[in-house]
């Protein structure tokens, strides 16, 4: 289902026939390097990721995580950017991430900020989060670019790696 549209994006649900491009997306290096090994490393693993995360979070939150679709080459996918409620963050986190070769060519911005207007106009969330390692220049420089601010140092996850936490009310 397509959820909104950019210049140059499609911004549409994951469905488990996307599972071919989530493998691939998330064991890019940067992924890896800047947001995790979630040890997918097979078509059914990336089913199960998308079934039990980004489609589960769908149908529990009415948002998630979306497809990034490339309207200049055939609606390829290209990235993911979405939205997440995560149990150790007070807020709703933004996120995104794109293929290598689409990565420093303003898709994530261009995805972000549209995203964060659906955030506020359709979905009614009165502030977003976005978190962060310190190491990760690109993803910062985007965060401040789309108006967010960074709030504090976290740590929201078991590996108790500390993370950037960056706000902006909506």
């Amino acid at each position: 289902m397509i959820i909104a549209e950019t210049d140059r994006l499609v911004i549409s649900e994951f469905t488990i026939a996307d599972a071919p491009f989530y493998l691939e997306l998330v064991n890019t290096p940067h992924w890896i390097k800047y947001i995790g090994d979630r040890n997918i490393k097979t078509i059914e693993q990336a089913e199960n990721a998308l079934k039990n995360n980004n489609i589960k979070s769908y149908n529990d939150n009415g948002y998630g995580f979306y497809k990034l679709l490339l309207k200049s080459e055939n609606l390829k996918p290209v990235g993911t950017c979405g939205l997440v409620k995560r149990e150790s963050l007070d807020d709703i986190d933004i996120g995104f991430a794109m293929l290598p070769e689409y990565e420093r060519k303003g898709l994530g911005y261009e995805s972000a900020a549209k995203i964060i207007e659906l955030a506020k106009q359709q979905f009614k969330i009165k502030r977003i989060v976005a978190i962060t390692l310190p190491s990760n220049k690109g993803s910062i420089a985007l965060l401040e670019k789309l108006g967010l601010n960074y709030e504090k140092t976290v740590i929201p996850f078991d590996d108790d790696e500390e993370l950037l936490l960056f706000a902006k009310n909506l």
